[in-house]
């Protein structure tokens, strides 16, 4: 005890110890830890999208502590998950190409508890998306989009608050003012509103190949613009693309299986 040479034994075991105590806790401090990743429907190139990160602890006795997640060239710090729970982050991904794209390499890391060592272990799971092309908007119109304009909309027997008169009928909460019809209401005593037929908008057919745009991608990214507009704006559009043919449609699934051949044409 009153030499030096048995006080730098003390220290380095003392060291050593502590290097031990830090391996042991900080590999279980990842173990039982469970990270997967759910991304939007909808994913376009060049566009940030939040992508959410659930991180399951499912050890019964023991928290997790300073635990990072790394995807890709993204990574985020959670500084701490109860036992047997979840949390949920959000971590911003950007893809500059559309078609498919993989997320792999995924690592489960943590300095925990001394940060002597940075304990880590990959994910095994890889994730394939499907990156929709970036809408850019060209100024073009479809020649079926000029002759819908040309001939004009027309009329449903649906009803609606835009077309032509189809029955009368009483007045009820929440009806336009507008829309009432006065001689009716005087004649009778009592409002009366005019039922008025919807308007039904002309589909539009996009023919990819008759597009006036002669760079691909350029025009890849045009036509994604333009199914965008007519979706938000309810008109029923259509694809004709390397050979397949979609109908026009205004559901939210059929806008994405055109976008999906959109972003897979000529990969």
């Amino acid at each position: 005890m009153n030499t030096a040479n048995n006080l730098l034994y003390l220290i380095v075991s003392a060291l050593l110890s502590l290097m031990g105590v830090s391996g042991v806790f900080g590999k279980r401090n990842i173990s039982g830890i469970a990270v997967s990743l759910e991304f939007p429907e909808e994913i376009y190139a060049n566009t940030t999208v939040p992508v959410k990160i659930k991180i399951a602890n499912s050890r019964r006795f023991m928290p997790a502590f300073l635990i990072r997640i790394k995807a890709g060239n993204e990574d985020l710090l959670v500084p701490f998950i109860d036992r047997k729970s979840t949390d949920v982050r959000y971590m911003n991904f950007e893809f500059p190409m559309r078609g498919v794209q993989f997320i792999e390499n995924i690592y489960i890391s943590s300095v925990f508890p001394f940060n002597f060592f940075v304990r880590f272990r990959q994910v095994p799971k890889i994730y394939e998306i499907i990156v929709f092309p970036e809408p850019k908007d060209c100024q073009w119109q479809s020649p079926l989009e000029r002759s819908r304009k040309t001939r004009g909309e027309k009329g449903s027997d649906k009803s609606g608050y835009e077309s032509d008169i189809i029955s009368l009928r009483e007045y009820s909460y929440g009806d336009p003012l507008k829309y009432l019809h006065w001689k009716a209401s005087a004649k009778t005593g009592t409002l009366i509103t005019k039922e008025l037929s919807a308007l039904l908008l002309q589909p539009v057919v996009i023919d990819f190949e008759k597009v006036p745009v002669k760079e691909i991608e350029k025009r890849v990214s045009c036509i994604t613009h333009a199914i965008l507009k007519y979706h938000k704006q309810n008109i029923p559009v259509g694809l004709k693309i390397d050979g397949e043919t979609y109908n026009p449609e205004i559901s939210s699934q059929h806008k994405r299986v055109m976008l999906k051949a959109l972003a897979l044409y000529g990969k």
